[in-house]
């Protein structure tokens, strides 16, 4: 018979040592949800896209602040001259230097340009709203994905508690066959059943452990931390019985990210085409600026010259004809608005169709549930009769494995039914943008 001290050995082999037996990190939810937020990748990616997109939004970005540039300029050369006069003379120059310098600024600025400059503006400030947007989806998958992995660690402990039960159960059942040997009044045949069934529900118990190692691992993943980080979570599952699907579909029209994102994206289509229709307009910008200049050359009519001053002037420039690529832009343009609403509508009636099959997936886990939790009472009920009446040689040793069995299937069966209900009330809340856990 193999004792818990030899199954305690075969744990340690596995991967688990003294210390994580007796003493784990116990990880709440909150914890799990926080660390993931501070670590997560995919939430670092987002954000520095999001900032990105926040300092885009400024007027000099948009085109309305004036451009002002300064200039320097120094140079000069050394040159050989022969020139040759009207009385004939010729008069030969060598090492002549010239020299010029200037130095002035400039400035421009469009002061008019069919409002283009203040349609790119707000087309700016669309685009953070977007990054954000998507900053949010990313949280909200991540918080899910964290809650699902936490869950899965929660029910493979109760999981691998239920088939260390079950192994107590084979256990007393190896020992009191054995003692009928010993005494005469059983068989070698039942020793041998049950040290079969017994093994049998230590390989279950080793494979159960592996599970929820392996469900760590994931768990760590999610969290971007250590994959070898060893814990134990709670071990209650708060299930929101009150979900309301009226409430939910109201919610997920203002705060589902997917809608808000195809929303914003129908917007910033409208924003091109009245960016495009801008183009139509006259551009018009003024200019000014000083300037100073200075040259030298000994060959020259005049010898050295300076010069500075102000300047200032007024441009404007129209597009008449561009081979009617100005229609060709519009009528793209109001494709585009016409392909982001096809999108908004779908994206409407996909999320849709995803709320109401969560919304029957998980009314449907909350009655399985309750029958589940039913069974699992009724079964206990039966092993603990089954188990007393196998110690007073009233009953054979199958129908204890029967009810052994039927008991370790409930538990198991509830507690996937608690898995999967908790998971269908995640989803509710990530689709209606409600997923917000403190």
């Amino acid at each position: 018979m193999m004792s818990k001290k030899i199954l305690f050995s075969l744990l340690v082999l596995l991967g688990y040592n003294a210390t994580d037996l007796m003493a784990q990190e116990k990880l709440s939810l909150q914890q799990a949800i926080t660390i993931a937020l501070q670590n997560n990748y995919d939430i670092k990616l987002v954000g520095n896209d999001v900032q990105i997109a926040k300092n885009n939004v400024n007027l000099g970005n948009a085109g309305i602040l004036p451009r002002v540039d300064a200039s320097f300029s120094e140079g000069g050369g050394i040159q050989n001259t022969t020139r040759t006069q009207s009385s004939g003379n010729e008069q030969t120059l060598n090492n002549v230097r010239n020299t010029n310098m200037s130095y002035g600024v400039a400035l421009g600025w469009t002061i008019f340009d069919g409002l283009q400059m203040f349609t790119n503006y707000e087309r700016l400030k669309e685009l953070q709203k977007l990054g954000e947007v998507n900053s949010r989806g990313v949280i909200l998958t991540t918080i899910s994905n964290v809650v699902n992995a936490y869950y899965s660690v929660l029910k493979e402990q109760q999981l691998v508690a239920a088939r260390d039960s079950a192994l107590d159960v084979s256990q007393l059942r190896l020992r009191i066959a054995n003692n009928k040997l010993s005494i005469g009044r059983g068989s070698k045949l039942d020793v041998l059943a049950a040290t079969v069934d017994y093994n049998t529900d230590t390989t279950a118990y080793l494979q159960e452990i592996n599970l929820l190692k392996n469900a760590k691992v994931s768990l760590n993943q999610v969290m971007a931390r250590a994959l070898d980080t060893d814990f134990s979570t709670d071990t209650i599952v708060a299930i929101d019985s009150s979900l309301d699907y009226t409430a939910l579909a109201t919610q997920m029209q203002q705060l589902n990210p997917n809608l808000q994102n195809a929303f914003i994206n129908k917007k910033i289509a409208e924003l091109d085409l009245k960016q495009i229709k801008g183009q139509r307009y006259p551009v018009i910008g003024i200019n000014g600026g000083y300037e100073y200049q200075k040259s030298a050359s000994p060959t020259g009519f005049n010898i050295q010259q300076r010069a500075n001053g102000f300047t200032y002037g007024l441009t404007a420039s129209m597009n008449i004809f561009n081979g009617f690529l100005q229609r060709q832009n519009e009528r793209n343009a109001k494709i585009l608005i016409n392909s982001s609403e096809l999108n908004l509508e779908k994206t409407k009636q996909d999320i849709g169709a995803q709320l109401l099959s969560a919304y029957q997936d998980y009314t449907t886990s909350m009655s399985l549930l309750s029958v589940e939790r039913s069974n699992v009472d009724i079964a206990k009920q039966n092993l603990d009769i089954t188990l007393e009446k196998y110690r007073l040689g009233s009953i054979a040793p199958l129908e204890l494995r029967e009810a052994q069995r039927n008991s370790i299937d409930a538990i198991a069966r509830f507690l996937e039914a608690q898995f999967q209900a908790k998971l269908t009330e995640i989803s509710l809340k990530e689709i209606s943008g409600t997923l917000n856990i403190q």
